[in-house]
């Protein structure tokens, strides 16, 4: 609760979350719950969002399904567009001031960049942005990299707090000089566990529905059919191992605009039977469960939400060593990891564990039973719901801020 300018009553914490998609994604499924479970008797919590989805498949109704009434803004586009992006920073700006919310919580570039240039000329009390992954990476062109550096470092200027899902992402925000120590709060993208546990009557009608032997051995990925998720190793690595071990199958979940590029990759190789493209389903810790195995062959990334889900299914991981995917996968315990674009790593150490029936099953136990429970969704909430009343505090000014090393997960790291 957060007392009235005027001191004549207390409201509850009025929260805005600002997403440019609601697509199929782990940032997009961050940040549902984020306004379906945070305590409706403390914070009312709003949802605006952009009016596109794409092949990725929308979450849109599964919003609605929790009770969420999402506001619909045609102009918050994902592409560059200088008409529509001056036009929403200034509906923005106004919707804010007619709103009144304490608290503006934005995700994804897009959304992050107009909506924290909009809550600043409405003078909203607090800001805060999500950084699932930044808006940068290694594979950009150098002048592209340092144009959205730039941008990120003044939006942090107008940010009382920038959200990480994983340590490493801080750590590149200060190595770019985006924010201060104390602009930043470990806050993981949590899941919902108990969804993911194995149930063995589950994993025999899911592998029955979808033909798989019970002696064979799947292989599974899950991810956008994208540039960034890097199906293309995937199938790379599935033809290699098909021809060395006829017992073993391969699935891959997911949509997006590289679906008809990878479909004619695995036609040539010939490997139809072999290599399933499942499509977009939301069913998906059902589809986890007849997996045997779990890769991830993503280029870059946050901290992606399926590789706990894959390990609170009881996968071992195998994965490209990127960002903060090492603070979950501990190699030799719940999986391994390799160096990016290192295709033949990779399939050497599938072929191990194609082989070895022990050594999977060993790594299938650890990854479920040492599940690190700050991946959870109730640890996520917790988590905002604290940094959310620091934040309400610090503009009430009744109390002093929450100490760096409370439950918010606020961290220092030195430079």
């Amino acid at each position: 609760m957060i007392r009235d300018a005027d001191g004549s009553g207390e409201h509850k914490v009025k929260v805005l979350h600002l997403i440019t998609r609601l697509i199929l994604g782990g940032a997009q499924e961050n940040t549902i719950a984020s306004v379906a479970y945070v305590d409706p008797e403390r914070f009312e919590s709003h949802l605006w969002m952009g009016p596109q989805t794409g092949s990725e498949g929308s979450l849109l109704e599964e919003a609605r399904r929790l009770g969420i009434k999402p506001r619909i803004l045609p102009d918050l586009v994902r592409e560059l567009n200088p008409i529509r992006d001056l036009r929403i920073v200034f509906e923005l700006s106004r919707l804010f001031r007619q709103e009144r919310f304490d608290i503006i919580h934005t995700h994804s570039s897009k959304a992050g960049i107009v909506g924290r240039i909009a809550a600043k000329m409405a003078r909203v009390p607090s800001v805060v942005h999500t950084v699932h992954g930044w808006g940068f990476h290694e594979r950009m062109t150098p002048s592209r990299r340092r144009f959205y550096v730039v941008l990120e470092k003044w939006m942090a200027r107008w940010t009382d707090r920038l959200v990480s899902v994983s340590e490493r992402t801080t750590r590149i925000g200060l190595e770019h000089g985006i924010g201060e120590h104390s602009h930043y709060s470990l806050i993981r993208s949590g899941i919902p566990v108990e969804q993911f546990r194995r149930d063995p009557r589950k994993r025999a009608a899911i592998r029955r529905s979808l033909g798989i032997a019970d002696n064979e051995i799947v292989i599974g990925s899950v991810g956008r059919l994208s540039p960034q998720k890097n199906p293309t190793d995937f199938v790379r690595i599935a033809s290699r191992l098909a021809n060395r071990y006829p017992k073993v199958r391969f699935i891959y979940v997911g949509g997006g605009p590289l679906r008809a590029e990878i479909e004619d990759s695995i036609s040539a190789a010939g490997l139809m039977d072999r290599i399933t493209l499942l499509g977009l389903r939301r069913d998906i810790a059902d589809i986890l469960s007849a997996f045997d195995i779990f890769i991830l062959t993503s280029l870059w990334e946050g901290l992606p939400r399926v590789v706990p889900q894959a390990l609170a299914s009881g996968l071992p991981v195998i994965a490209y060593d990127i960002s903060g995917i090492k603070e979950i996968i501990r190699p030799d315990i719940n999986g391994e990891l390799v160096r990016s674009g290192d295709t033949g790593a990779m399939e050497e150490i599938l072929a191990n564990l194609v082989t070895n029936d022990s050594l999977r099953s060993e790594l299938s136990a650890r990854a479920e039973r040492g599940f690190d429970s700050s991946f959870s969704e109730d640890r996520m909430i917790r988590d905002l719901e604290s940094l959310y009343s620091e934040l309400a505090g610090m503009v009430r000014g009744n109390r002093d801020p929450v100490p760096a090393d409370s439950e918010t997960g606020s961290i220092s790291i030195s430079s």
